[in-house]
């Protein structure tokens, strides 16, 4: 296996992947050897299930991440079960959705306008678990600029640079849903791309004027002395655009309905734990990343990770305004399901 793509595989990606990345976003060089560690760890077809013994593997990222793929390995939660993650290597967030699309990897935790734009695109996913929520102490994404910049207000922005870590995700919709309430001309606002562990350093070396950053890095920026935090998502839409679920591939879901419920499951009990021990959470984290403890912000997750409507409907809406989304394209109930969630009730029969 090499680490160049076969043309089958850069075919199948072609349309996904340009959901997620284009853009006249800027690449570091650091984003640039996450993308070639990613094509080195992934296969070159379509994901093939392996099992190991009687244990299925399901193919997952390595990322420098809060995620609760990794705590619930670390806090034993896999024991019992069937299945057993298999992290391939790093993924640059932006290719997270479009692999999870054609089953090169089989589970992926990124935004729900990227599935839902995979979705339309014609990709074999479905989201499977609720993910992160915002909460005014433990928001999703913060909003930094230098303390000299000058900026302090919605439209100082328009002239300007932000950067952050992906197109077609939270932090590109709900920004610029923000910046219009707030009378600003987005067209005048460049957006770049920039991996959450980077913004902070390009933003103090003055790359960028105002950096997105999601925890657990964007503790670090707190701690800055020439930045200063403006705003959350929290303060932007209350939280409602904050869930980041967890998706998987459409034939694995298919052919191992047992291992998806063994995944939820785990990963509910995670998510549970990580709300009850938000400390004990940190310190894992902090473990795992090599990230230093007081710099690792804390994160908060919907409870059970059961799935509601609300956010997916926000965001089918934001994508339908945007003009990225015919209207009716894509419907709630196309994104997710709660069936191999064992906290979620049934749905209600019909009359």
């Amino acid at each position: 296996m090499t680490s160049t793509p076969q043309p089958r595989r850069r075919l199948a990606l072609k349309t996904l992947a340009t959901l997620a990345a284009t853009g006249s976003g800027l690449w570091l060089a650091g984003c640039s050897r996450e993308e070639k560690a990613a094509s080195a760890a992934s296969p070159a077809g379509p994901a093939v299930v392996r099992a190991v013994g009687d244990k299925v593997q399901f193919k997952y990222p390595d990322n420098p991440s809060f995620d609760l793929v990794y705590l619930a390995d670390q806090l034993g939660y896999f024991e019992g079960t069937n299945t057993r993650p298999n992290y391939i290597g790093k993924v640059a967030a932006p290719q997270v959705i479009p692999l999870v699309g054609t089953g090169e990897i089989d589970f992926g935790s990124r935004m729900v306008p990227l599935v839902i734009s995979a979705l339309a695109a014609g990709a074999d996913l479905k989201v499977v678990a609720a993910g992160g929520k915002t909460l005014q102490e433990a928001p999703h994404m913060k909003y930094f600029v230098r303390k000299d910049s000058g900026i302090s207000q919605p439209k100082d922005l328009e002239g300007k640079t932000i950067g952050f870590n992906s197109f077609g995700a939270c932090a590109e919709f709900v920004t610029k849903t923000w910046l219009r309430q707030h009378g600003v001309d987005v067209k005048k606002v460049n957006f770049v791309v920039i991996p959450d562990e980077q913004a902070e350093q390009t933003l103090v070396t003055r790359n960028t004027d105002l950096a997105i950053i999601h925890a657990p890095f964007s503790g670090r920026a707190d701690h800055a002395q020439e930045l200063t935090r403006l705003w959350s998502d929290y303060d932007l839409d209350g939280g409602l655009g904050g869930m980041a679920p967890y998706s998987a591939h459409g034939r694995f879901i298919r052919e191992h309905p047992e291992a998806v419920r063994d995944v939820v499951t785990a990963i509910a009990k995670a998510g549970n734990w990580v709300n009850a021990n938000p400390e004990d959470a940190r310190k894992l984290i902090s473990d795992r990343i090599k990230l230093q403890l007081e710099f690792v912000d804390r994160y908060a997750y919907v409870e059970d990770l059961v799935i509601t409507e609300p956010p997916i409907q926000y965001y089918i809406d934001v994508l339908e305004r945007e003009g990225k989304l015919p209207p009716g394209k894509v419907a709630v109930k196309d994104v997710y399901t709660n069936e191999f969630n064992p906290h979620a009730r049934p749905a209600p029969a019909k009359a």
